[in-house]
């Protein structure tokens, strides 16, 4: 059976703080909140999405309740100058400076009010170095 949609969303203790982080840095609008669920969306891009949902929640199992570790949420932006000054500016936890990669990136990488971490990225183009590697058209 085809996969209709992907929603990845995070189980956070301060689904508020959560929903103004993602709102004021990525632009993302609330489509739908309740005391337990928050879903964003780009307001640009209506099927990217992300939902929040309260971690103590009953229809979370209790063994799956635990703060996130081993998940990157990746966000590509169009400017990510402007959104890594914008998380400067407000003080946010930058884990990974401002950096191009070969591979054809522009990113940095932050800390979420939930201990998440979001790597924001832009493209700019492939070196040529990479490209000849990876047996890419140069």
């Amino acid at each position: 059976m085809p996969v209709s949609r992907v929603l990845a969303a995070i189980l956070s203790d301060r689904i508020a703080e959560t929903r103004d982080f993602y709102v004021r840095l990525l632009d993302f609008r609330v489509s739908f909140e309740s005391d337990f669920f928050i879903e964003l969306e780009s307001p640009s891009n209506p099927s990217a999405q992300l939902g929040i949902w309260r971690r103590d929640h009953e229809l979370v199992p209790r063994n799956f309740q635990d703060a996130p570790r081993g998940v990157v949420l990746s966000f590509g932006v169009d400017d990510v100058d402007a959104v890594h000054l914008e998380a400067e500016t407000r003080g946010l936890e930058i884990v990974q400076p401002l950096r191009n990669e070969s591979y054809g990136q522009r990113h940095f990488m932050i800390v979420d009010p939930n201990g998440l971490l979001l790597d924001v990225t832009s493209p700019i183009p492939m070196s040529q170095e990479f490209m000849a590697t990876h047996g890419l058209a140069v």
